[in-house]
Formats: C-alpha cells, sequence, structure tokens
C-alpha cells in the first residue's frame, strides 16, 4: 500500500484538477481509488506537500487544490 502512495496521490490531484471540489466519497470515486485507507493517505500526502485546502465540516469534508 505505501509503496503506491504516491501513485494515488497523483489520482488524487488529477481529480481535483478536474473539478473545483470534492467531498471524499466523490473523490474516491473520480480518483478510482479502491480503498478509504488509500484515500486519506493519499490526502495525507497531499497536505503534507501543501497542494491541498480543506473545506465544509468535521465531518463532511471537502477537498480542493491550493
Amino acid at each position: 500500500m505505501f509503496e503506491n502512495a504516491g501513485e494515488v496521490a497523483g489520482l488524487v490531484w488529477n481529480a481535483l484538477n478536474e473539478s473545483a471540489q470534492l467531498s471524499a466519497k466523490d473523490l474516491k470515486k473520480a480518483a478510482k481509488v479502491k480503498t478509504d485507507k488509500e484515500l486519506y493517505l493519499a490526502l495525507g500526502w497531499l497536505l503534507r506537500e501543501d497542494k491541498l485546502v480543506v473545506a465544509g465540516t468535521e465531518k463532511e469534508p471537502v477537498f480542493s487544490l491550493k
């Protein structure tokens, strides 16, 4: 799983690049990510690289690119 974290982060980035903002559920579908674990690992990767904005609520976060 950790071996492909960068690849999944790229898929997530591309999905967000094509949309203004997406919920976690919609982002998982748009990026064709298999598991929640992979999605959140990729989101963490993008947050660490300071490429992601998180809005919305704690229960329903919405993600977009900076």
